[in-house]
Formats: structure tokens, sequence, C-alpha cells
């Protein structure tokens, strides 16, 4: 499925020389929402994630890796390292009105394609980059990688169980986060823009974002200046907010407050607990988690997980089963919501990609062009966009700079 129905950013053209997933995940959200994306990447090897497989799509060998974060994007092969490349880079610029970049500092610089080189030449330009570390500061030369982000920014050390090891999270949470809040950089600079004529750098670190969304348990630590425990599944500024074992699997229970706790005991047959001083606020239920805990496995155990959210459910409780990837996408209000969606491939296969979950009611994201093959839209846009003759373009590849 293809919608080409215009979308918010419908008109605005941004030169993509991002790479992997941080990067990639900002420019396909500013294509998914209408803008042209041109993807520079390197004659023959491409962005790396194109190796990331398997798997590759059905019937492909495209990286499912890659598929997911370019669609909407045109592929167009430069070496940057090449004069000849960098005057394509500039000429594109000329007509971009965003950069987006994820090289580590001051890798551009070589190419004078850095924001010191461009600013006074392109005044209305955005430039956005993203790093593991920021532009400033003792770590920003070093790589970011996003296992190495979530460790040094606390997240793993309270992810896991209490006895075990440090656990970071099973997707990489450090560079999508990194990726969207570049977005919102971006979007905001636009705005900016618009009012003022002004373009501006927007500097994304990795650690930066990391710390950022470490939310309630940073400010744990700000306010008690004490390290936060790791607890596993449970939360710790809520009790009972929690995995439990049922009698044939597991159930993640979201007791949000006192009134909830006490429907909670009403469907359990558990109304005694409410007169124990231990279970009768969430405060009390925090300072005796363990033997909250303790009480309500038994409990938990007693009935199937299909039974407890029937049940609990029936009663406004949060709680829900614990899905594998299958389970989530065969869910039914999942599938409502049009979360896969189809779309052509260059290769002549359809392939499913997730879909954005933005849902504006007036200028919806759109998908136009599913991932593209490596190089594909190279003659279209040095045609197009820079009026290069055939015989032009045909000596650039001679020269290997496209």
């Amino acid at each position: 499925m293809t919608e080409t129905a215009p979308g918010p950013l419908t008109g605005i053209r941004v030169l993509d020389l991002t790479r992997v997933l941080a990067g990639p995940t900002c420019t396909q959200m500013l294509g998914d929402l209408g803008a042209e994306v041109i993807k520079i990447e390197r004659p023959d090897a491409g962005d790396d994630t194109r190796g990331f497989a398997p798997p590759y799509v059905p019937n492909t060998r495209e990286s499912a890796y890659f598929v997911g974060v370019n669609r909407n994007k045109k592929s167009l092969t430069v070496d940057i390292a090449q004069k000849a490349g960098q005057q394509i880079i500039h000429s594109l610029l000329a007509s971009c009105d965003m950069l987006v970049e994820n090289f580590k500092v001051g890798a551009l610089a070589k190419y004078g394609l850095s924001w010191e080189d461009l600013k006074e030449t392109y005044p209305r330009l955005i430039y956005c980059s993203i790093t593991g570390f920021g532009q400033t500061g003792p770590y920003a030369p070093r790589p970011g990688y996003d296992s190495l982000i979530q460790a040094m920014g606390g997240v793993m050390s309270l992810t896991g169980e209490p006895d075990g090891l440090p656990q970071k999270v099973g997707i990489p949470v450090a560079d999508l986060f990194a990726g969207l809040y570049g977005c919102i950089g971006i979007l905001a600079a636009l705005q900016h823009r618009n009012v003022s004529g002004e373009g501006q750098r927007i500097d994304i670190g990795m650690l930066d974002t990391h710390v950022a969304w470490l939310a309630n348990q940073g400010m744990n630590y700000l306010a008690t200046g004490e390290n936060p425990p790791r607890l596993g599944n449970q939360h710790p500024n809520i009790v009972p907010y929690q995995v439990f074992p049922t009698e044939d699997g597991y159930i993640v229970l979201s007791v949000g407050n006192d009134p909830t706790f006490k429907r909670f005991c009403d469907v359990t047959g558990q109304q005694a607990l409410l007169d124990d001083p231990r279970f009768a606020t969430n405060a009390a239920r925090v300072e005796n988690r363990a033997l909250v805990t303790a009480t309500l496995t038994p409990v938990m155990q007693s009935r199937t997980t299909t039974a407890w959210v029937d049940a609990l459910e029936a009663a406004s409780i949060g709680c829900g089963p614990i899905n594998t990837l299958e389970q989530v996408f065969a869910d039914p209000h999942v599938k409502a919501r049009g979360v896969v969606v189809d779309m052509p491939h260059a290769s002549g296969e359809t392939v499913q990609v997730i879909a954005n979950p933005v849902r504006l009611s007036a200028t919806p994201p759109t998908y136009r062009s599913a991932a593209p093959l490596l190089g594909q839209h190279t003659d279209e846009v040095l045609a197009d966009l820079l009026g290069l003759t055939p015989d032009e373009i045909a000596t650039l590849r001679a020269g290997k700079i496209v």
C-alpha cells in the first residue's frame, strides 16, 4: 500500500548523510511526514545496514534492518572523499532545506561539509548532527554505539534482576531516541526559520538523549542521592506494578493507585489485605514490596493468564499478557490500528514495514516508496535536480564519483 496525499513537510528537501539507525530513524520520520529525502550512500557499499543480514526481506537480498528505516528516500551514491563528489553535495545543498548527518565529530570538515563550512553559504540551512556524545565535552571524539550508551547512560544499571547481570534493553533504544529527538529539533528549527529566515545547527548527543529519558528514575536519584536498585520487572515507585507468574504463563499487573488496588483485592478475594497497614497505601506497599510480591504470587498462580486478564479488565485494572512478536502482530487491536504496511519494492516484491505511529487527522504520514536499492535514484537526482546530461553522469560513473 502506498499513499500519495501531501504530508505536512511536503516541499521540504532533506540531504541525508546518515547511516545505521539513529540518523536514518530521524530522516525516515521526515520522509514519512512528506519531506523529499535524498540519501547519500557510498558507491558499491552503501549504508552499513545493507549488510546487517540475514534476515533478508523475503525473496530479495535486501536487509530487513535497512528496509525498516529507509522508506520514503531516494538513494544517490556519491564519493564525498573526491572533490567532484563534494561539489555534487554543494550543488544539491543549493536546493535543500536541511542536512542530517551522523559522522564522527569533525569528520565532515575533511570534505568541506561541516556546519562551519556551510553556514555562511547556506544561511537558511538546518544542519542536524547526531553523534554518540555531542559536539562538545571530553567524550566528543568517541564513537557512539547503542549498548555503550545504554551502559554509560545508566539504563543498564536499572535493567535486570536484582541479583543478576545489568541488562540492555532488547531493542536499540539509544539509537532510536537520538533519532526522534533529532527530528523534534529539526521541526523546531524549521518553525524558527519560518519566522526568522534563519537556519541553525542542531547538536544531538546519544548520551544526552539517554540521560534525558531516565525520567522518574533520574529524578529519584536527584531527589535522594541514592542509586536506584535493579528491580527486575517491578516499578520503583508503584506496587504491585510488575510481572507475576500465572497458572500457564505470566501476566503484567499495573495497579497504579490505591482505588485500583481496592478493586484488585475485590476481584482476587484479598479484601483482608486492605486492613493490613503494610498493604493499605501505595507508599506502604513500596516499603514492603517483598511481602506484597510473596503474598500475591500464589494468588496470581491460581488462574490462567487469560482468566486473569478477563477478570481484571472487567474491573478496569491494568493488566496484559507478555506477547511474543508473533502474538503482537496477530493481536486484533494491533491489526485494527494498521501497524503493518505493505509497500511495493524495486525488486518487484512487496515488503512489509512497521507503520509510523504518529496519527495526524489532516496530514497523516504517507508511504510513497519502499527503501531504495543502492544507487537506485542516482541518475534521476543528478538529471532532475542538477541538470546533468547522460554523458556527464557517465563521466562521473567512470571516475567512480557516483
